[in-house]
């Protein structure tokens, strides 16, 4: 039986008149004597007298039973409405942890199973950072703390120094500069490295650091968003790259050399998060982290 057709019957019912039972419904006049006339049909008989309106024997006795099928309905529909806010309830939001490349060496692995561990009823989901989501990732709201570098410049974004390191070039095998892997180089040595391009959206503080403050100049015609891009294009000879020297530790493919960088200011990552972030979460993994930091600070500052 078609709950709409007993809603209208018993609109009549309660009104007296099927124009003000319509307006009651924010239905036309016409439809909720449609409705009745169907439910009459259903049920065969007549329900309800016309003019004036009045209850036959059988409406009489099918207005308890209306009531009764609304009332059963609206409470089912009430009883799921709170099931399913208590289990929007019970639902944990995740923390999302952005790490660019491999983030601040090995920190970012304690960091998170250090957060694991004291909070284990909250899922962690990791995303991989490009170059280009230096700031971004956290201002759009799609990740909740981001382990980066260099120091943002944003406003909108709150940083803690996690790593200081060395700074180091990748050179393929075959140039000039992979004898001064253990030796080292100077900045104007590097000036004439190809090194890949960014998009023109990339955060300039980035684009600084990758090219050691424009000092290096020429650039390949490859573009990069990621360390395995960079690596691709140092191996194949159409680019080099830069980064800190933790970056040897993670990323040792065949074919490519890394130099250390003698002049160069040394650098630091960092644990990114948004400015007046309000959520607990956030608050309690960059606490870990830091602290974190202070402990395996010289194991990763080397």
């Amino acid at each position: 039986m078609d709950l709409r057709l007993l809603s209208s019957f018993l609109a009549v019912v309660e009104e007296g008149h099927f124009g003000r039972a319509a307006a009651r419904l924010f239905l036309s006049p016409p439809a909720v004597t449609q409705h009745v006339r169907r439910l009459e049909s259903e049920v065969g008989t007549r329900l309800l007298h016309r003019n004036p309106v009045s209850l036959t024997p059988a409406g009489a006795r099918l207005v308890g039973h209306a009531r009764g099928l609304l009332a059963a309905a609206n409470a089912a529909m009430d009883d799921m409405a709170e099931l399913v806010q208590d289990k929007e309830a019970d639902v944990v939001r995740p923390l999302r942890v952005g790490i660019m490349g491999h983030g601040s060496a090995e920190l970012t692995p304690a960091a998170i199973n250090a957060y694991r561990r004291a909070r284990p009823e909250v899922p962690v989901e990791l995303r991989q950072l490009d170059f280009t989501e230096h700031v971004t990732a956290l201002i759009e709201d799609s990740v909740d703390v981001a382990f980066v570098r260099p120091m943002p410049d944003d406003e909108r974004v709150t940083a803690d120094v996690l790593t200081t390191e060395q700074r180091i070039v990748v050179v393929p095998e075959a140039s000039p500069l992979a004898d001064a892997r253990t030796s080292g180089v100077r900045v104007a040595d590097i000036a004439d490295l190809p090194f890949f391009r960014l998009p023109s959206h990339t955060p300039r503080p980035f684009a600084d650091y990758l090219y050691f403050n424009d000092e290096a100049q020429r650039r390949s015609r490859d573009f990069a968003l990621t360390p395995q891009e960079v690596l691709t294009g140092v191996i194949t000879g159409r680019a080099a790259g830069s980064g800190l020297k933790s970056f040897a530790r993670y990323y040792g493919w065949p074919g490519a050399v890394y130099v250390p960088v003698l002049d160069a200011p040394w650098e630091s990552s960092c644990l990114a998060v948004r400015a007046n972030d309000a959520n607990p979460e956030v608050r309690v993994f960059r606490a870990l982290t830091i602290a974190l930091a202070q402990e395996l600070g010289p194991l990763v500052n080397r």
